[in-house]
């Protein structure tokens, strides 16, 4: 599925829209340079699909990209960063 994913930074949050219904992962800003993603959310019709993961992705894409720290506050941001290593370098100590 070819997904495009939004970043929303007045609402922080990184979103899609698959057919009308809206996935995103909601996060926090604490201090300048760290993140905290604290929630996930794709709608019941639509998991199962790796819509959560390719959001997740984008935004520890984003994360790196821009040099901040990320606390996986959500259970399954914690869990897509244990299963991909390449992302564990930006967990907050």
């Amino acid at each position: 599925m070819d997904l495009e994913i939004h970043h929303d930074k007045e609402g922080r949050r990184f979103f899609a829209v698959i057919d009308g219904r809206e996935a995103y992962m909601t996060y926090m800003n604490n201090g300048d340079k760290v993140l905290i993603f604290d929630h996930t959310y794709v709608p019941y019709s639509l998991r199962g699909k790796s819509i959560a993961a390719k959001i997740v992705e984008s935004a520890l894409n984003y994360a790196r990209e821009n040099n901040f720290k990320v606390v996986p506050g959500c259970s399954y941001v914690r869990t897509f960063i244990n299963r991909n290593e390449q992302y564990r370098n930006l967990v907050e100590d």
